[in-house]
């Protein structure tokens, strides 16, 4: 029989601190035995950086490894080159047409085999409800479990033509969760029969479908099983219902363990114990070298002295490795690169998306050839936290080029993601001097600032069209006249197809 150690390491992804491979990186995989590793944003430089990393760890260590990302598209996007950015999910649920979502897996699939990458972490098969979702929103394809069933199914199926794994999240769904696990404990009331009627379908579908794997997440679900704390401690959701009663044959992947809302509840250790415990075979520490050895050892420990059963370690062993074994090289394809038609697919996809979410005031449009202001967030300061397109660095830039094939030209004020207060009066002073003002708002129903902005702008603007950048639940918020428009994210294609929306039907000069 393989060594304790060795069968605990198959069951850990665990991720590396930055783009190029050192010592102590190597020395890390060899200790931990882990045969999993997540790729995040501070792996990726270029594509060839990323496989000259991957094939050199895996060379060093003499074994394959199980290479997995979050690739769920919109504003989860960790490997920024050689891929197709496509919208958020909300936006491709809003197209109307699941085939977009069947060739976006195929796009994914493809694109990520390019670059080395065996498991992508979606899509996220959670259901939105009335109830504000502050960590899901736009990541779901909608409030129908019925479209985010046939949606998601259609994506991971898609996926599996471009010879990439699937993993649907977050089981049992968490569309309705009210705080954002990576920070806090969430707490969702919902009963069984709420879970059933609307969170689990997808998940069901999903199953049926021959997702490869699925993650669970950390809320509570008090009402489901009162004695576990964050779900993924409950053996009642893990495996009795997913395993048992849904018949889910693959992979159970646990959410990071170094997550918010797990560190609130115990140590790590502890926590890759219980999770391991509770039904899940591929357990994630994705970020800390401390926390990463200290998972390892509390598994080795927990089988060797027989707390938890030799039985349970082979069989979750062999699902993970079963998983990896269904790729045997590195990369498929050719060289790293997007497909062709990606761009023209995302594109569609973002115009289909646009919504009207306020009809605003006649005369807009042929406003729109006046004088023109543009208020707009500097993306570029999200850089450091997340993907952000080469066009969107240089906002101002970006959108005189959108603007220019409509002959508009714009004044433009850059403002911060939560602005100042200097910001606002510029915005607002810009405005007042305009014929026709476009704000790019975002989340004024979570930032004061923001909401201060759209507040100062709206009085002062002769007319105003409002592109909502986020979740859409600013609409509530904009007074009579104002225009309102939706693309369900910030994506370059879904900025570009709302402007487009805003500015096709005008008249002559």
């Amino acid at each position: 029989m393989p060594e304790i150690a060795d069968l605990v390491g198959e069951r850990l992804m665990i991720g590396l601190a930055g783009a190029a491979l050192r010592d102590e990186d190597v020395r890390l995989f060899r200790e931990t035995r882990a045969a999993g590793l997540i790729l995040y944003r501070r792996n990726f430089e270029t594509p060839e950086r990323l496989l000259t990393m991957l094939t050199g760890l895996e060379s060093a260590l003499g074994r394959p490894l199980l290479v997995a990302t979050d690739h769920e598209g919109g504003r989860i996007v960790m490997l920024g080159r050689g891929v197709t950015i496509f919208p958020d999910n909300l936006a491709v649920g809003s197209a109307g047409d699941e085939a977009f979502a069947a060739r976006q897996g195929l796009v994914e699939g493809r694109e990520l085999r390019r670059l080395g990458v065996d498991l992508n972490l979606g899509p996220c098969l959670d259901v939105l409800t009335e109830r504000y979702s502050p960590n899901i929103g736009i990541r779901s394809y909608g409030k129908d479990p019925a479209l985010v069933a046939r949606y998601g199914v259609a994506r991971i199926r898609g996926m599996a033509r471009g010879g990439l794994s699937a993993c649907a999240k977050h089981f049992p769904g968490k569309g309705h969760s009210p705080l954002d696990a990576h920070l806090r404990l969430p707490t969702i009331d919902s009963d069984w029969a709420e879970m059933r009627a609307t969170h689990l379908p997808p998940f069901v579908e999903a199953i049926a479908a021959g997702v490869e794997s699925i993650m669970t997440s950390h809320p509570v679900y008090p009402k489901l099983d009162a004695s576990a704390g964050p779900a993924t401690f409950s053996r009642r959701i893990a495996h009795d219902l997913l395993r048992g009663e849904l018949g889910f044959g693959g992979v159970v992947v646990s959410d990071d363990l170094e997550m918010g809302a797990v560190t609130e509840s115990c140590p790590i250790g502890e926590a890759a114990e219980r999770a391991a415990a509770a039904g899940h075979d591929l357990l994630l520490v994705c970020h800390t070298e401390p926390a990463q050895r200290a998972a390892a050892a509390a598994l080795v420990d927990a089988y060797r002295t027989r707390r938890r059963p030799l039985a349970e370690l082979e069989e979750a062993t062999a699902r993970v490795r079963a998983l990896r074994a269904r790729r045997r090289e590195r990369t498929e394809g050719g060289p790293p690169g997007a497909e062709p038609d990606g761009d023209a697919l995302a594109r569609a996809i973002a115009t289909r998306a646009v919504t009207e979410v306020a009809p605003g005031a006649d005369g807009l449009a042929r406003a729109l050839n006046g004088r023109v202001a543009v208020v707009l967030p500097r993306f570029s300061d999200l850089a450091a936290r997340i993907t952000i397109e080469d066009a969107l660095l240089d906002e101002a830039a970006w959108i005189a080029r959108a603007l220019a094939p409509a002959g508009i030209a714009p004044a433009t004020v850059l403002v911060g993601i939560e602005p100042s207060e200097d910001e606002i009066r510029a915005a607002a002073d810009r405005a007042a001097a305009a014929e026709a003002t476009i704000l790019f708002l975002y989340d004024a129903h979570l930032y004061p600032s923001n909401r201060a902005l759209l507040d100062a702008v709206q009085g002062r603007a002769r007319r105003l069209a409002v592109v909502l950048l986020r979740d859409p639940w600013d609409a509530a918020l904009l007074a009579p006249g104002v225009r309102g428009v939706t693309a369900w994210g910030w994506r370059r294609c879904q900025l570009e197809a709302a402007l487009a929306r805003l500015v096709h039907a005008r008249g002559p000069a």
